[in-house]
């Protein structure tokens, strides 16, 4: 056992950093013990699940009741996207619940495909649920909520609906007040008139999709002047004292009346908004002046930063951890058999051959770049269900079945350039095919797969253990390695075969066309690290570059999945390691996209919206 824990020490540290990662996390995200959190469920209308957390904090209780606050996510964000909100307000003797929208996480699909407006994507139900009497700690004149971007709307849309029930019933919201983060669309007169909730409003001021606004360019998330800011405050005040630009940072109305309101214009970018300091303090501000602070923290004390860092690290470790964890089920006699040596590196590159490299090079990063808005288009069109919202089986993942298209067609183009530049190349000057660790035997590829499998659930299983101890998973703000319902096997299932042709692609071309003698390995993957992933990169490029200098992003119609890039990227980057290593272990291109495709794809899949006909 000694020399079986010695041989095996790298995978044992990594678990032991994660879990005590994770500790520190834990305890962070309880304000070190002052809070419990405690996952949830709620049956809401028509059969559908509302998954959540609950903060509460430990001086809540039926002598002692505290606000409630419900936090609703953006669109392609489960609830651990938004947990520094819910730090800091429970930190501060809120109760806090912290959900997972309809179609995202670990919560139903909605049956309605106006999730946002009719339901608050479970909002609603929440909050009449609390009203209710449902939670003894529970102030229930003092309910609140707060989302960033479609969760914004989520808000807004509260705001009206039970300030509409409030008029019909001639008695006080049940919503009392609304904090909107990241989304000012349907800030309109007739949403507004009906709402009895106080309400801040906060925008960014680089906000990328600000184009659908009442203004345009520069001006567009400009909410001194905007339209929808104006509409707000001039709302709740009398025509000879209506106003033609707002104060920042200013109160308006009474909260005795909910009808108080403030306007608040970071500079930030639309998906970074929720992560930044200045953004999370004009919250708390907001909150604290509504309905008090139960615990006397100031606003610019936070501490939600450490618990990303810790997260952070498990995210890095956990994808480290894959390396010593492969390498110790290869120890197994079962799997030996499929160790190969390592082929030999194609010969030092010539000045002719560097140049063919880097013509490919460009060729390759040009049409990743340039196919993937219209796979965008397509799958719209191949996949209509997903795209309109409505509950489906076949591909339900709206945002996903974009992404697959453009992995499927660029990792085709990638094995044919590779096959015609050995062709017309290659074979010419020196190339071995025998280079490229294809062959493989019947028997080997069956253990390769199996394990490949078995990599993958001990992976997830530690992350399913980690996240029954300490309430924690792996992630960097909207990036994350999360758990997920049984379902999303048969998802993983359906889209892999497609996904895994961009993955196959990569691996044979980065072990088969990227590997030279007397080229440092360093040098060699961050080389393919850049060939896989600088396509994307300039559609970001050119995003944003365009609204540096317009004020308006090249892309408008799909700028949410450019958006998407953000978290995608990092990933692109980083598997071609993955695939030189594994390659290394076996001398074979198969084990490194078996892995990383189960892997990145249930990442990818656990982190977007999913139109599943599930209760």
């Amino acid at each position: 056992m000694a020399n079986y824990i010695k041989s095996n020490k790298f995978l044992f540290v990594c678990i032991g950093i994660i879990f005590i990662a994770s500790f520190f996390a834990s305890m962070i995200q309880t304000s070190f013990g002052n809070v419990d959190i405690e996952l949830k469920k709620l049956k809401t209308d028509n059969d559908q699940t509302l998954v959540y957390d609950l903060y509460k904090p430990k001086l809540a209780d039926s002598s002692n009741k505290v606000p409630f606050i419900v936090v609703v996510p953006g669109f392609q964000r489960s609830k651990e996207a938004l947990s520094n909100i819910a730090i800091e307000l429970s930190r501060r003797g809120f109760a806090v619940a912290l959900i997972d929208p309809y179609a995202q996480g670990m919560s139903s699909s909605s049956r309605s495909r106006l999730a946002a407006t009719t339901q608050g994507y479970g909002m609603f139900a929440l909050v009449d649920y609390a009203y209710e009497g449902n939670f003894s700690f529970v102030d229930i004149d003092k309910i609140g909520s707060t989302g960033h971007s479609m969760g914004g709307n989520a808000a807004i849309r509260g705001a009206d609906h039970f300030g509409k029930k409030a008029i019909k019933s001639k008695t006080k919201s049940r919503l009392d007040s609304v904090f909107i983060s990241g989304y000012v669309l349907t800030l309109r007169d007739d949403i507004l008139k009906d709402s009895k909730s106080n309400m801040g409003i906060s925008y960014a001021l680089y906000d990328e999709g600000a184009f659908r606004n009442e203004l345009k360019g520069w001006d567009a998330a400009n909410m001194e002047i905007a339209p929808e800011s104006l509409r707000v405050i001039n709302n709740i005040l009398q025509k000879d004292n209506q106003i033609d630009k707002v104060d920042l940072g200013k109160y308006y109305g009474s909260k005795e009346d909910n009808n108080l309101r403030v306007i608040f214009n970071e500079k930030l970018l639309h998906p970074f908004q929720p992560y930044n300091k200045e953004a999370t303090a004009n919250q708390i501000n907001y909150f604290e002046r509504v309905f008090g602070f139960p615990v006397k923290i100031e606003p610019n004390n936070q501490i939600w930063q450490f618990k990303e860092l810790f997260t952070l690290i498990n995210m890095v470790v956990s994808l480290i951890m894959l390396i010593p964890l492969t390498k110790m089920l290869l120890q197994f006699n079962f799997f030996k058999e499929i160790i190969k040596p390592i082929p030999e590196a194609l010969p030092k590159q010539s000045k002719k051959s560097r140049t063919v490299f880097w013509i490919i090079f460009f060729i390759s990063a040009s049409i990743a770049c340039i196919t993937f808005i219209p796979m965008v288009d397509i799958a719209k069109v191949l996949f209509a269900d997903a795209a309109n919202r409505e509950l489906t089986w076949f591909f339900p993942q709206r945002m996903n079945n974009s992404v697959m298209l453009w992995a499927a067609l660029n990792g085709s183009i990638g094995i044919i350039i590779f096959l015609l530049s050995f062709y017309f190349f290659g074979k010419h000057h020196g190339v071995n095919i025998k280079s490229w660790g294809l062959k493989i035997s019947k028997i080997e590829l069956t253990k390769t797969i199996i394990l490949g499998i078995l990599v993958f659930s001990i992976y997830y299983a530690i992350l399913f253990l980690n996240y029954f101890i300490f309430h924690i998973d792996y992630r960097f703000w909207f990036m994350g390695v999360r758990i997920f319902q049984i379902e999303m096997l048969l998802v993983l299932l359906m889209y892999f075969p497609l996904f895994f042709i961009f993955f196959f692609s990569n691996s044979l071309r980065v072990n088969g066309s990227m590997r030279f003698k007397n080229q440092p390995e360093w040098q060699s993957r961050l080389i393919a690290g850049f060939a896989n992933s600088l396509g994307l990169i300039l559609i970001i490029i050119i995003q944003y570059t365009t609204y540096a200098i317009t004020g308006t992003v090249y892309w408008t119609t799909n700028w949410l999945s450019v958006n998407l890039l953000f978290g995608i990227v990092p990933m692109m980057f980083i598997l071609p390691y993955f695939n030189r290593i594994f390659f290394n272990m076996t001398g074979r291109v198969y084990l490194g996209p078996i892995i990383t495709c189960l892997i990145f794809i249930m990442i990818l899949s656990t982190n977007t919206v999913v139109y599943l006909p599930i209760k």
